[in-house]
């Protein structure tokens, strides 16, 4: 049964403040394990819970880490013992995010796919040039601090300067870089670094997440137009 304005009033008809905040919140719940569950199951994603950035005294942002110093508030896991693997169930993505409430989601990079990162207006115009070319695509990220993230296979973000020579981009000026082994994106919808949510460009497709391209054949033309906005 949803929730409706007499389900959460009082018998006078005005609205209960602390009913309506537990029922954002168990919405919220639902709503985010129903999200992790996509992603392990429909996808076979691991997810990881993450930190979230609020805004403190003085307008500072803080993370919901707790640390007094945090290098990156509200972009970094809380706690990856409690990673979300790839195949679970509805059931026990809610029960993983009972125990962390409010979490972001995070997808780590460096199993399932690697990502390449580029500016925002980079990464819209490439993403343009090559659905028109015709390449195969994997899932394509907006990052609300103006960073695009192109999913691709394992082990691009170590082959990334090799690949870069070889075709003669090694010495350009380019705004890219690879994310792998050891490292994270925030998944949309949650929010990154209180900045924002983080949404798709290219959502997930049942045809292209399970074997994302190979990064040699984005990364020509990735290379060329952050090359042009970077001049």
């Amino acid at each position: 049964m949803g929730f409706t304005i007499g389900a959460i009033s009082g018998l006078g008809g005005t609205r209960d403040s602390h009913q309506l905040r537990s029922g954002g919140r168990r919405r919220h719940r639902t709503s985010a394990a129903t999200t992790v569950a996509e992603y392990t199951g429909l996808w076979g994603w691991s997810v990881v819970p993450g930190a979230r950035a609020a805004r403190g005294a003085g307008g500072r942002t803080e993370c919901s880490c707790g640390a007094a110093v945090c290098p990156a508030p509200g972009a970094h896991p809380l706690d990856a013992s409690l990673e979300v693997p790839p195949g679970s169930t509805l059931d026990e993505a809610g029960a993983a995010w009972r125990q962390c409430p409010g979490a972001a989601l995070l997808l780590p990079t460096g199993r399932h796919f690697d990502v390449i990162e580029v500016g925002e207006a980079a990464g819209r115009h490439a993403l343009v040039r090559l659905e028109r070319m015709g390449l195969p695509l994997g899932p394509v990220a907006l990052a609300p601090h103006g960073r695009a993230w192109f999913f691709v296979a394992p082990g691009a973000a170590a082959e990334l300067p090799e690949l870069l020579y070889r075709m003669g981009w090694d010495d350009a000026r380019l705004d890219l870089r690879g994310l792998g082994e050891g490292e994270y994106v925030t998944a949309p919808p949650s929010d990154r670094g209180g900045l924002g949510a983080v949404r798709w460009l290219r959502p997930p497709t049942l045809e292209g997440t399970g074997r994302p391209p190979q990064a040699r054949l984005l990364l020509g033309t990735l290379a060329y137009v952050s090359h042009r906005s970077a001049a």
